[in-house]
């Protein structure tokens, strides 16, 4: 069985408020650093048919606002968030945790991680 595996930045608080959870918890994890590390459109694909691409893009965040207006205007479709997802690691909503290839939590919720990573 293998880890969790913590997609985010390292330097995103909620990534470290995260990665600091699992380490009180003791609960094993890998890190994938999305900025050194780009994601594959496939695996934003696969995330995408999981818990869908509106809740993977971070609207709400300071890098999807700093981009340009047209760019927000056209992310209206799974293709184009990719698109967008790909092109800036910042606007992927933080963290993704992962076990087995399957979305556990988005973001950070304290309740969602002690009911889908404490076993």
């Amino acid at each position: 069985m293998r880890s969790f595996i913590i997609y985010g930045l390292i330097n995103c608080d909620t990534t470290r408020k995260t990665i600091k959870w699992f380490k009180q918890h003791k609960v094993p994890f890998e890190f994938h650093n999305n900025r050194t590390h780009p994601l594959e459109k496939e695996k934003l694909q696969d995330w995408c048919m999981q818990v869908g691409w509106e809740k993977l893009l971070n609207k709400k965040g300071s890098a999807f606002k700093l981009l340009h207006p047209a760019i927000q205007q056209s992310a209206t479709s799974e293709s184009k968030a990719i698109e967008i997802m790909q092109a800036r690691a910042s606007t992927i909503k933080r963290p993704i945790i992962e076990k087995n290839n399957k979305v556990v939590v988005v973001g950070y919720n304290e309740i969602e991680l002690n009911v889908r990573c404490l076993k």
